[in-house]
């Protein structure tokens, strides 16, 4: 016999709460932290960042600094990841921005839409520098 999930244990926002979908990595109630997330793609003619979404969400902050090497072998030091239910931003394929989170302003580092075997989007990931 399958378990059923619950309408609040199914995934996607936006998507019919489906019984037979994957269960939530990161469940809405462990998400307490609030952050504003900007989005941007580029930069404009004026060399302003074009701005793609601003959002505010609750989020799961884990402030665990630590350094991990880039692809130029260069050391970064990570202050955070910001983890989030579902996607943030379906029409957005690269996440690049800033995260504001206590008063503090973050770089997006790396953004990942961590998928489902379906592909559908189970959680954003957001490691912040």
């Amino acid at each position: 016999q399958h378990r059923r999930y619950g309408a609040a244990e199914a995934v996607g926002a936006g998507v019919p709460a489906d019984p037979l979908m994957w269960p939530r990595l990161v469940p809405p109630r462990a998400c307490k932290t609030l952050c504003a997330v900007t989005l941007i793609d580029g930069t404009g003619e004026d060399g302003a960042p074009n701005v793609v979404a601003t959002m505010e969400l609750p989020c799961n902050w884990q402030d665990k600094p630590r350094q991990i090497m880039d692809a130029e072998k260069h050391l970064i030091q990570l202050g955070g990841t910001a983890l989030f239910d579902g996607d943030i931003a379906p029409e957005v394929s690269i996440l690049a921005g800033v995260v504001e989170i206590y008063g503090e302003s973050w770089t997006i580092y790396r953004g990942s839409k961590c998928r489902n075997p379906d592909g559908t989007v189970n959680y954003t990931k957001l490691e912040l520098v």
